[in-house]
This record gives structure tokens, C-alpha cells and sequence, in this order.
């Protein structure tokens, strides 16, 4: 396989053809996928002197706790109608993320189209995202909503500085390019955003980011929203409620904490009432982002728990290596550590024959540190076993709040 960095001048019309085969090209916004592609790297593989395969990796940062660590988001994976079942994709990724921890990054994150194609590079399936469909006008709400500001695509800089200062639990992502922001709102064709100038110097402070399937009734669709008190969270739920009068459904994301499901009159009733027609009302459960360490040291060194030392052995398996030429300066994190969990911890390399062993591969390892799953669930359903009373052990000691990323691609 030929692989290398993408070539705006050599590679566009071919990269455009790529999208457009795999559905990603809208008529008259060819243009939008430079915008894509400059805060990223972009690798492309060639067949016949044409790129065939393309990833794309944007650098950011992910919350781990109270800590923000280096994350690198693989934010497009595509390949050609030619190029299928090669395994171009998947080398090609290995690839892009060993360049990606060679600049730094430390932690990988990716939304999946399915589970089993990214499993293959080591990544580990995320936790459920509960989306709420509800009739706006059902919210139960004590706040009233001032008159907002409305938002523009011209306001794309302003939006993305609230991304970036908004309330982050364990989990969040940013990315600081303000083209990621950009990128979606210059996208969207039926969308409209509202918001609350309330910074000292009139800085976006919340806002939500609105998409529609039909904007005369909707359903509605909160692509994001950002706030930094519970005041503001209310205030927007508040300004969601008065689009009710009009608007039939609106769906959103369930944030971090928070069980939207309070805040519906008689949620049970319209679910029942609303079944099968359009402005169906229910609550949808889906994982469809995977996450994988890149640097485990790095990353247990940023660990800090509140409850006391766990220590342990591991025997960590990588599938990323086999897709790694032999000269890679990085080949994945497989290898034996001798683990320690707490205030402080630490990976180091070795074995002690006096702690207990956990084996796992990159995957399922990387969902227990992460807080996806306890140990005790993972033993059952993936890449990991030890003895019980160690698993037991794990599942106090990686007593997380369920990890929400709150800012897809």
C-alpha cells in the first residue's frame, strides 16, 4: 500500500469522487471539505496513482475526571467503491493514529458507523447515549426564558467559544479549531440557533444549536447545546418549551447528570398516545462512539481516583500492531505492567508474581479505564479476565460517572 499525506492540488477531484460514492458530498458544498480538512491530518492511500482511501484525525482534548487529557478524533474514515475489503482502512488508520501519538496525543476517540470495524485498531465500544423525543410543550419547567439572541452562520466563532467554555463532565470532549464549529453550522440547511449573550464582555454564555426535519412543525432536532450553570440549563429548557405552541417534537441529547424524563408531564402517557405516528415520544438508547488509550503510562499517570491503591498485574494485547510496519516508532501499547489505581497510578513495565493478573486486550482495558463498564461486566461480555476477587476489587476502585462525550462528529 502507497500512504501518504493528502495533496489538496493532486488528490481533490479524486477525494471529491471518494465522498461522493460513500455519500458524504451535497451538491454545491465541495468546498465545505477544505474547511474539514484544515485543522486535521489526512492521510490518503493511493491505487493507480489516485487516492482511494482517506482518514482524517483532529487533534483536542477529553475530560478524564477533573483532568483534561490529549485526545486525537478520528473524524473521517472513507473508502472508494474500489478499494473495498483490501484493508486499506484499517492500515491506513493504524497509521494516522501512530502519527497521532508521535504529536502527542495520548487518547483516541472515533463515532462509529457499526461496532466491529474500529475493534480492529482497538478501540473499545463507549457507553449508551439516551436521547429524549418529547412535545416541547409538555415540558414542566420553573423558569421563564428571556427574549434570546438569535444566532447566525456568521456567528460560527462565537458559538464554538461557548463550546469550548461550557459545563464538562467526565468524558466531554473540545476540539479548539473553530472550524469544527464552522464546519456544521455552514452544513446545515434547515437549522436555526438561539442563545444568551451574558459573558462580562458579551461572550455567548448558553445557547442551543437546532436542526429541522420540517420548521414549520418539526420534528425538531437539538443538535448541541451549551450552558455553564444549572440556571442557564433551565433557562434553555425553558426557551425549548416555548417553541411548543408551534412545533409538535423535538428531540435531544440527555446531558450528563441530568434525567430528562423529569422534566416531561406524563411522559408514559405520550409515549403510549404518540406510538408510531411521526411525532413519536420516546427515549432511545444508543453506543455509537468507541474510545482506545494510545499511551497507557501517560494515561495512568493523569489517573487520579479518590478511593485507595489497587495494584496489579496486566497482560495488555493490541490488535493495532499486526497493522503497523515493523520500523513504526510506535506499534500499539500491548505488553506486561504492573498497574497501580488510586490518588496516584501508575503503569509501569514488568510483572510481579506477587500481585494478581488481569489479561485484557487495548479494547476492553480501555473501557474499564474509562468508566464504560465495570470489571465484573466486561469479564462477562469482552477481552478480559482475572481472578474474582480482583475484578471485585476494580469495580470499586473505577467507581466513575458515566462518561459522555457531548460533542459528536
Amino acid at each position: 500500500m502507497q500512504y501518504r499525506d493528502y495533496d489538496p492540488k493532486k488528490d481533490k477531484q479524486s477525494v471529491l469522487r471518494l465522498l461522493r460514492e460513500v455519500g458524504w458530498l451535497e451538491k454545491g458544498k465541495e468546498d465545505l471539505w477544505d474547511v474539514c480538512f484544515a485543522p486535521s491530518r489526512v492521510l490518503v492511500a493511493d491505487i493507480d496513482g489516485a487516492a482511494e482511501c482517506l482518514i482524517s484525525t483532529l487533534p483536542g482534548l477529553i475530560r478524564y475526571l477533573d483532568e483534561d487529557l490529549p485526545l486525537v478524533e478520528v473524524a473521517a474514515v472513507a473508502t472508494s467503491h474500489i478499494a473495498r475489503g483490501q484493508g486499506l482502512a484499517t492500515r491506513l488508520l493504524a497509521r494516522a493514529l501512530a502519527a497521532d501519538v508521535t504529536d502527542g496525543a495520548i487518547v483516541s476517540r472515533v463515532c462509529i458507523f457499526d461496532q466491529g470495524f474500529y475493534n480492529k485498531v482497538g478501540f473499545g465500544t463507549g457507553g449508551y447515549e439516551l436521547g429524549l423525543a418529547f412535545d416541547p410543550s409538555t415540558l414542566r419547567v420553573n423558569a421563564r426564558a428571556r427574549v434570546p439572541r438569535r444566532l447566525t452562520k456568521e456567528d460560527g466563532g462565537l458559538m464554538h467559544a461557548s463550546r469550548l467554555a461550557r459545563h464538562r463532565g467526565h468524558g466531554a470532549a473540545s476540539y479548539p479549531s473553530p472550524s469544527v464549529t464552522e464546519i456544521e453550522v455552514r452544513w446545515a440547511d434547515k437549522a436555526f440557533e438561539l442563545g444568551y449573550c451574558d459573558g462580562p464582555d458579551g461572550e455567548l454564555t448558553h445557547h442551543f444549536w437546532c436542526g429541522a426535519d420540517n420548521l414549520e412543525n418539526g420534528p425538531y432536532g437539538i443538535r448541541w447545546m451549551t450552558y455553564q450553570s444549572r440556571e442557564q440549563f433551565l433557562e434553555l429548557l425553558a426557551l425549548i418549551k416555548t417553541l411548543g405552541d408551534q412545533v409538535h417534537l423535538v428531540r435531544m441529547r440527555e446531558p450528563q447528570g441530568i434525567q430528562l424524563q423529569d422534566f416531561v408531564e406524563r411522559p408514559f402517557r405520550r409515549y403510549q398516545m404518540s406510538e408510531k405516528s411521526r411525532f413519536e415520544c420516546r427515549m432511545s438508547a444508543h453506543a455509537f462512539w468507541q474510545v482506545r488509550i494510545l499511551d497507557l503510562p501517560k494515561c495512568l499517570a493523569r489517573t487520579r481516583l479518590p478511593s485507595g491503591d489497587t495494584r496489579f498485574n496486566l497482560k495488555l494485547s493490541d490488535p493495532i500492531e499486526n497493522l503497523l510496519d515493523a520500523d513504526s516508532p510506535w506499534r500499539g501499547i500491548a505488553g506486561d505492567y504492573i498497574i497501580t489505581l488510586g490518588p496516584t497510578s501508575a503503569a509501569e513495565p514488568g510483572s510481579d508474581p506477587a500481585l494478581p493478573t488481569l489479561t485484557a486486550s487495548v479494547n476492553a482495558f480501555s473501557r474499564l479505564w474509562f468508566g464504560v463498564r465495570p470489571a465484573t461486566g466486561l469479564a462477562v461480555t469482552d477481552d478480559l479476565s482475572g481472578p474474582q476477587a480482583l475484578l471485585e476489587q476494580l469495580d470499586t476502585t473505577l467507581r466513575l460517572p458515566d462518561p459522555k462525550p457531548d460533542w459528536d462528529f
